[in-house]
């Protein structure tokens, strides 16, 4: 395959991050973009010099100059988009999280392996530039035996609606940046089985907006011994902190993303945060210069965009997607209780929130 044609499956802030990060990759074609808002595609198509502007994907999906669907619409509509294009011959890659639910991405991944497809599961900090560094160190073996590793993401509060909205969304921050957390851990450390998991969840500050969690603390044992601890943050003010620490027997290692390689700002009109758009910036913060390159958009969807081409196992699947929802389920569950929820962990929750909040408990689990 020469080219890879791709259509895309929403026209906001992480689909404006999509088609930047495709112009960049040269096996990379942007055939066609779908926004069911009137309006939204067109104008988003106009934009990137995208041919087709359609308002329903299931079009999209019609189309012989399409090879690959990147997922960028809201956690409710991921599954049935996946199982729509997988029906009608096209790759997928969809945004994180995976989906709402257990049975959800078993669906998902059932689809995929019927038709013939790859499901690729859209984690950038695996193509992170200094974490795939940070990773190179402790591969090396530069850190000795590893002990504890520590990620940290946290700004004032996502943009859009559905976020803050458990039903669309499935679950608070820990739904939305724990999931990067989890895949990171898994990452670093080769993907072994995770043993159990401890958490800490609240709603602190926007209580007027949501009933999902806005601060958690996730703290996860792996297969090996190292335990693992995620920090999220829906209640920083000051744009984006994303930052790392990895511990070994034999050395330390910091990876501060925003940090050592941005430009230290002070602005009383504030701006705008192109990767996660993360709210109010007016005061002291740390605006990164090549946004999209140092969180690895461009990276990522270049490795996919191969991974079609060339026919090879991407480095993050469906299967990966799904490991992660596992974990978060567990980590709302073990918030509930005050408890370490041991994995592998099956539930029939509809999404995360209901095992925290959302007056489902030991019912909604199964042995």
């Amino acid at each position: 395959m020469e080219t890879v044609g791709v259509g895309l499956v929403g026209s906001q802030f992480v689909s404006t991050i999509h088609a930047e990060s495709l112009k960049r990759v040269p096996r990379a074609r942007l055939a066609a973009v779908a926004s069911p808002t009137p309006g939204h595609a067109q104008a988003f198509a106009q934009t990137h010099g995208i041919p087709h502007a359609l308002t329903d994907y299931r079009k999209m999906l019609e189309m012989g100059e399409v090879d690959l669907v990147v997922i960028g619409a809201p956690n409710d509509v991921h599954c049935q988009i996946t199982c729509d294009a997988a029906v009608a011959g096209k790759h997928v890659v969809c945004e994180k999280p995976l989906c709402l639910n257990l049975a959800e991405a078993d669906r998902m991944l059932a689809a995929c392996r019927k038709a013939g497809v790859k499901l690729m599961y859209a984690e950038e900090l695996c193509f992170t530039p200094k974490y795939v560094r940070l990773r190179k160190l402790a591969d090396d073996g530069a850190l000795g035996k590893l002990t504890l590793i520590k990620q940290s993401e946290k700004h004032d509060g996502p943009h859009a609606p559905h976020f803050w909205d458990v039903d669309r969304s499935g679950g608070g921050v820990a739904m939305d940046m724990g999931c990067h957390a989890i895949e990171f851990f898994r990452w670093m450390l080769g993907k072994p089985r995770a043993l159990d998991v401890y958490a800490q969840m609240s709603t602190q500050v926007h209580t007027d907006k949501t009933r999902g969690d806005d601060n958690a603390l996730l703290i996860v044992n792996f297969e090996g011994g190292v335990t693992c601890v995620a920090e999220e943050s829906w209640t920083k003010p000051g744009g984006m902190d994303d930052r790392a620490e990895v511990y070994g027997s034999e050395g330390v290692a910091y990876a501060n993303l925003l940090q050592g390689n941005a430009i230290l700002a002070y602005s009383a009109r504030g701006y705008d945060y192109a990767v996660e758009k993360a709210g109010a910036t007016k005061g002291w913060s740390f605006p990164i210069y090549e946004e999209a390159w140092n969180y690895g958009f461009p990276q990522e969807m270049e490795h996919f965009v191969n991974c079609v081409a060339d026919g090879l196992e991407p480095l993050e699947t469906g299967d990966d997607g799904r490991a992660v929802l596992e974990i978060i389920f567990a980590a709302y569950r073990s918030a509930a209780t005050g408890r370490k929820v041991k994995l592998p962990f099956r539930t029939r929750a509809a999404k995360p929130y209901d095992l925290w909040r959302g007056g489902q408990g030991r019912e909604g689990e199964r042995p």
